[in-house]
């Protein structure tokens, strides 16, 4: 697999991710009730497109983190930045699901517990502990990544959402057969462990090596 995935990194090596392009007109009504509005001059305004748009990209994400604090607002704020980031306009369901999350009296305690987790290393218990309405693994993941601030000493947490699970079952990978067990939780942190330790191999960052995968969507042996 490591060679598969090493042609992969060497197919691509001049794509990058680009921004992700959003409409704040769209989140703001979801948004302002539960004074989350303000996230919304995140990233730059389009120059092409609808007027009013705006662009965001998970540079911007590690920004809003290193610059906001870890107190019960901010926390928010990064949380629907990356609500927005991972829907962007193609995901029209991505506003009301973050409103179902934002009216959900747990979520404070979720994202602070799930923050505390992430950066303290243990990511089976942060996938355990986020449970929040209209937030699935493909979303609570990139909070993961958003919100770990550790260096790249340790092996920090990486997004799985649908598309990099198609292109791992393209390469044959099984996260519940390399985990020894279906219990998700585990799954995720073995994922993140194996993509750490591909990417170290490989001689890339492991979100880069998760960006690919992303990227290609499964088709693993397709030249971009």
């Amino acid at each position: 697999m490591l060679k598969q995935l090493d042609e992969l990194v060497g197919r691509h090596s001049g794509c990058e991710q680009q921004p992700v392009r959003f409409r704040p007109r769209t989140w703001h009504p979801r948004l302002e009730p539960h004074e989350a509005a303000r996230v919304l001059d995140i990233g730059v305004a389009c120059v092409n497109g609808p007027s009013g748009d705006r662009l965001v990209s998970r540079g911007d994400l590690s920004h809003l983190r290193d610059r906001a604090g870890d107190d019960d607002d901010s926390l928010r704020d990064l949380f629907v930045a990356v609500m927005i980031w991972g829907s962007g306009t193609t995901n029209g369901r991505g506003p009301r699901y973050t409103e179902a999350a934002l009216s959900d009296a747990r979520m404070a305690t979720v994202l602070r517990t799930t923050s505390e987790a992430v950066r303290d290393g243990d990511l089976s218990g942060a996938y355990r502990h986020f449970v929040l309405k209209g937030v699935g693994r493909s979303f609570f993941t990139k909070w993961f990544a958003a919100v770990d601030d550790r260096d790249g000493t340790h092996e920090r947490a990486l997004i799985l959402d649908d598309r990099v699970f198609r292109s791992l079952n393209a390469l044959g990978w099984v996260s519940w057969k390399a985990a020894g067990t279906r219990y998700w939780p585990t799954r995720y942190a073995t994922y993140v462990s194996s993509l750490h330790e591909w990417a170290s191999a490989l001689g890339v960052t492991a979100d880069r090596l998760e960006w690919l995968l992303f990227h290609v969507n499964g088709r693993i042996d397709e030249v971009s």
